[in-house]
């Protein structure tokens, strides 16, 4: 049974930074796609960052890019997704994603593509 589970998830002002990870088990971890998505309240769920299994490939929403940062650390079976300046906009539940197809940026952005899903961790933004 694949099991991803989120942590770090809070509250932050803005400008401030925070950091959450997603612990994944059941799952060949080294060779899945990870992503991160969230979805704010009544909106429809989007796309934050995505890792190839190897690290090296990374796309990330152009909301994002420069302030969010996302890793993997595959001995541990682990992703995580670094944030800074955050913004009110940022607030929203973070999910977790695991994808099983082979890397293409073409379809990481696709909440429909990830297999997986964590169940997700709230990050709320002050003013």
């Amino acid at each position: 049974q694949v099991q991803l589970v989120e942590s770090g998830g809070g509250l932050v002002q803005a400008g401030g930074s925070l950091s959450l990870s997603c612990a994944a088990s059941g799952l060949t971890f080294r060779s899945a796609v990870m992503g991160w998505f969230r979805q704010a309240p009544g909106k429809e769920r989007e796309f934050v960052a995505a890792i190839s299994w190897s690290g090296i490939s990374i796309n990330y929403a152009d909301s994002v890019k420069g302030r969010f940062t996302i890793s993997r650390d595959n001995a541990k079976k682990t992703v995580s997704l670094q944030m800074i300046s955050l913004k009110r906009e940022d607030a929203a539940v973070y999910y977790c994603a695991a994808g099983v197809r082979s890397w293409s940026v073409a379809w990481t952005a696709l909440p429909n593509e990830y297999r997986y899903w964590g169940q997700g961790t709230q990050v709320t933004v002050s003013s």
